[in-house]
């Protein structure tokens, strides 16, 4: 028997440190044989803390939520005494969705100590490589990936096999094969949880693709931001290299190859492939016109092979259990399954692993479980802040490359906002753009002034001060953008901004002639107003208001001064009768 706590980044957050250290202390306490161990997130970020409780024959019962009072419950019923451990078990509609996943590259993540490489050994670990290494050549195993169909899983959505097969062809003894984690985007914790969770599947991913094209080197570029990602990570490279499965002539055979770390500064340009090499090379993180393509010069204008965490945790699987295994699942332009982050007003936030085709529908409403607090989901920003706002009527739109993007949004790495009907479209839209405005690397003029002018366009108007045009100013500059910009983050910055005019039309004109803002997000356009039949006279929003800007004596109707209000809405929380709205 075993008890394992989630300690993922998520877990930590929610308290699982306590949890553990609590579990430590009463399992020695009550004398249980029974281990206390380390495991990453499952998924269920909503439902942190996570402890699993493993018997003798293998069976799991999931405890969520757990606090030190369910901790020594879950304990006492261990050691057969009464007690309330059954109210902290998962529940079954969470079960039946942890359930109805197809779990590739999370298969391990929240199941097996990442700390431990026996715990991936006995999971199948390694063994993808020692059959490459064994029973393949170079080529078979691109040509196994060629017909898994995997596609690069950071957003672009490129052919792996042929990325694969252009490093090998180049030219040159010395490659490098590099592990793009720079995950930037707002909301996406994809690549950060696999690499928490398991990161021995992206050693032996790496090492697949590098023994493919012939590398003897190995680096993981991840962002700084995640230290936990990258103490588990350099725990596992030091057990792979004590194992003797990193290093010189691996498993009797030539091959050799030794894995690095290189931590990023966290700009979000880096995330594109020649910035990142930039920055690896020491120099300031800034694309440059390809070709030539990394895989002819790369680092130090060697053949590189750059692919993302999540590509790099699935080819493992793929080798195991062959490419057309993998290809049976997802539809005719998209393979196999893709993992998603649910974040935003959804009821249930965390990660979830579906085949491609699944409906956005089935991901919001069937794995997120809806809306927090039940009220009408209105939109999804897919993609990251270079995707795309999809709105609820469009959710029966399958995941799938081609399909997304018809809808104007992206696949992107995977993380999912989903907004609710209390969220203004044009202030998402300005949200996002802020963002990739700022990740500007400043090289392109079209990205460096184009993004900020329509960044100033999206302020006004949330500020109420748009004008007659300046919808089809956006649209105008956005043209321009997508066309003189360098790389994707230029060419895709307009997208969230494209989107919600796309679909959201009508609220961009309720914020330019109406100096309406619907959702009430935008401050400037919102108007307090106090309804005489309903007010009393209490002065509870006169005492509460930091303004100084509502008039009236105690026990008469009150009204608000508009030239001194600063639409805090301390009146509305203040007010026990309902006497103050907002228009």
């Amino acid at each position: 028997m075993k008890i394992t706590v989630g300690r993922g980044s998520c877990g930590i957050a929610a308290g699982a440190n306590e949890i553990l250290a609590l579990l430590e202390q009463y399992v020695q306490g009550m004398g249980l044989a029974c281990p206390v161990l380390t495991t990453g997130c499952i998924g269920m970020c909503c439902l942190e803390p996570i402890v699993n409780v493993t018997d003798g024959k293998g069976n799991t019962a999931i405890y969520t939520g757990v606090t030190p009072e369910a901790a020594q419950e879950i304990l006492k019923d261990l050691a057969g005494q009464e007690s309330r451990a059954e109210q902290y078990k998962i529940l079954s509609v969470d079960l039946e969705n942890l359930n109805a996943q197809t779990r590739i590259a999370l298969k391990n993540c929240g199941w097996i100590d990442p700390e431990n490489i026996e715990e991936y050994i006995e999971k199948q670990g390694y063994e993808a490589i020692k059959k490459c290494v064994a029973e393949m050549t170079p080529g078979q195993v691109i040509e196994e990936l060629k017909a898994s169909g995997l596609a690069g899983r950071g957003g672009a959505g490129f052919p792996t096999w042929f990325k694969w097969q252009a490093a090998r062809s180049s030219q040159g003894t010395e490659k490098y094969v590099i592990c793009n984690a720079d995950e930037g985007d707002p909301g996406a914790f994809m690549d950060r949880a696999i690499i928490e969770g398991d990161p021995h599947a992206i050693i032996e991913g790496m090492m697949i693709a590098a023994y493919a094209i012939g590398a003897r080197q190995g680096i993981v570029y991840v962002r700084a931001e995640y230290p936990l990602a990258i103490l588990r990570l350099e725990k596992a490279l030091a057990q792979a290299r004590e194992y003797q499965i990193l290093g010189k002539n691996l498993f009797g055979s030539s091959f050799s190859l030794d894995i690095q770390i290189k931590a990023g500064a966290g700009a979000f340009v880096c995330g594109e492939e020649t910035a990142l090499i930039a920055s690896l090379q020491g120099e300031r993180g800034m694309p440059r016109l390809k070709p030539p393509f990394p895989a002819q010069e790369g680092l130090w204008q060697k053949p590189s092979n750059i692919n993302n965490v999540e590509t790099f945790a699935n080819v493992p699987w793929i080798i195991r259990n062959g490419g057309s295994a993998f290809s049976c699942m997802g539809t005719e332009h998209s393979k196999g399954t893709k993992v998603f982050a649910l974040t935003g007003k959804v009821a249930r936030g965390g990660l979830v692993e579906i085949p491609m085709g699944e409906t956005i529908h089935k991901i919001v409403y069937g794995m997120g479980g809806g809306i927090k607090g039940g009220s009408q989901c209105k939109a999804v920003q897919v993609g990251g802040p270079s995707g795309g706002c999809i709105p609820a009527d469009l959710f029966d739109t399958p995941i799938d490359y081609h399909a997304l993007s018809a809808t104007g949004a992206i696949m992107g790495s995977g993380g999912m906002v989903v907004m609710d009907q209390d969220s203004c479209m044009v202030d998402m839209a300005r949200y996002f753009l802020d963002f990739t405005c700022k990740e500007s690397c400043g090289k392109c003029t079209h990205c460096r002034i184009g993004t900020r002018r329509m960044l100033e366009i999206l302020e006004r108007i949330c500020d109420g001060h748009g004008s007659e045009g300046d919808i089809e100013l956006l649209e105008g500059l956005s043209e321009q953008i997508r066309a003189g910009s360098l790389c994707a983050l230029g060419q895709t910055a307009p997208n969230p901004v494209l989107t919600t005019i796309r679909y959201f039309r009508g609220e961009y004109q309720a914020h330019i002639n109406c100096k309406k803002c619907a959702a009430h997000q935008c401050k400037p356009l919102l108007i307090y107003r106090i309804i005489p039949e309903k007010c009393v006279g209490c002065t509870l929003c006169a005492k509460k208001c930091p303004a100084d800007a509502i008039a009236g004596d105690h026990k008469r109707v009150h009204t608000v001064v508009d030239d001194k209000c600063v639409k805090c809405g301390k009146c509305v929380e203040a007010c026990r009768f309902g006497a103050v709205e907002v228009e």
